[in-house]
C-alpha cells in the first residue's frame, strides 16, 4: 500500500495482562484470534502460544523493541492484520508510546495510512495488588527502576518526590543481574521519609507460572528476592496489615467516624424489611 491512501491494514497494540488467559480481556482475545500477523517479545509469544497457532509469528529478544515496533508498521502498511502483544498494559512500560512515536518519525498518519487501535490490559501494578489486598486504594506513583532508557538521577529524583509526597509508591523492573544496586538506594531513599515498619509487598509473576507473594516491610524489603519479574508495592505512611492484607485507607474512617463506632451498625438494620402483610 501506498502512504496516504485508505488505510487496508490494521495495527492493534495489545496489552494481555499479566499471561494468565483468564485475564486477558474479550477485545484483546479478538484482536489476537483476527490477527494474521503477531508481533512480539519471545517471553509474550510463549504466553499467548495457545491464542497464535497458525499464524505468522514475528518475534525477537529483548532490548528490540524499536525493531519490533517498526517489522509491525511494515506488516500492516502492506495491508496485514497485526497484533503487537505485550504483557500487562501495552501503554504502560510497553509497546503503544514507541509504535506512535515511529508513526511519528516516518510520517506515518494512523487512521489514514494503517488503522491503529490499542488495547488496555490490566498491569502488573493492579495484578499485584489483587494478591496483596488493597494497598492502593489512594493516590500512588509507578516508578521503573530500569535506567537502560532512562538516566538514573531522573529516577532517584522520581522516588524522592513520591516519598516526600507520601505516595504508595510501586517499583516496576526494581533489580537485575547487571543492577542489583538500585532497589537498595531506593529501599534508603523512601527510609529516609518512612518508618521501616511501613509494609511492603513484594509479587513475582502474578497469576502465572512461577508467582510468589511476600508481604513484609521496608526495612526487611532486602531479606527476599527481587528481579526483573517481580513488582514491589511500598505503602505511604497510613498503610496498614489487616489479617494478611495490605490495605492503604482512603480516609473513610475519618470522615465518617461515626459509622466506624464498633456498635454503629445493629444487625437488625442490616435485614430486609418487611412489607404489610
Amino acid at each position: 500500500m501506498v502512504k496516504g491512501e485508505s488505510p487496508k491494514g490494521k495495527l492493534s497494540i495489545v496489552g494481555f495482562g499479566p499471561g494468565n488467559q483468564e485475564h486477558i480481556t474479550p477485545k484483546a482475545f479478538k484482536a489476537i484470534q483476527e490477527a494474521s500477523v503477531v508481533v512480539g517479545y519471545k517471553t509474550y509469544i510463549r504466553l499467548v502460544k495457545g491464542l497464535v497457532e497458525g499464524k505468522r509469528i514475528v518475534q525477537t529478544g529483548m532490548t528490540e523493541e524499536v525493531k519490533r515496533a517498526g517489522l509491525a508498521l511494515d506488516e500492516a502498511l502492506k495491508g496485514e492484520r497485526v497484533a503487537v502483544v505485550s504483557s500487562g498494559d501495552a501503554g504502560i512500560y510497553g509497546m503503544a508510546g514507541l509504535i506512535l512515536e515511529i508513526c511519528k518519525t516516518r510520517g506515518i498518519v494512523p487512521g489514514k495510512d494503517v488503522i491503529l487501535e490499542t488495547i488496555p490490559g490490566i498491569t502488573a501494578l493492579l495484578a499485584a495488588a489483587s494478591l496483596l489486598g488493597a494497598p492502593i486504594m489512594h493516590d500512588f506513583a509507578a516508578i521503573s527502576l530500569s535506567d537502560h532508557l532512562t538516566p538514573w538521577e531522573i529516577i532517584r529524583s522520581r522516588i524522592e518526590a513520591a516519598a516526600r509526597a507520601d505516595f504508595v509508591v510501586a517499583l516496576y523492573n526494581p533489580a537485575s543481574g547487571k543492577r542489583p544496586w538500585q532497589v537498595v538506594e531506593a529501599r534508603d531513599i523512601l527510609l529516609e521519609h518512612r518508618d521501616g515498619k511501613t509494609p511492603v509487598g513484594i509479587v513475582k509473576c502474578a497469576y502465572r507460572e512461577g508467582q510468589d507473594v511476600v508481604l513484609t516491610d521496608l526495612a526487611r524489603i532486602l531479606d527476599h528476592p527481587i528481579g526483573m519479574l517481580t513488582t514491589i508495592l511500598v505503602g505511604n505512611s497510613q498503610t496498614l496489615v489487616f489479617e494478611g492484607w495490605m490495605v492503604t485507607p482512603r480516609g473513610y474512617s475519618r470522615k465518617y467516624a461515626e459509622a466506624f463506632r464498633p456498635d454503629a451498625l445493629d444487625a437488625s438494620e442490616c435485614q430486609p424489611k418487611k412489607g404489610p402483610a
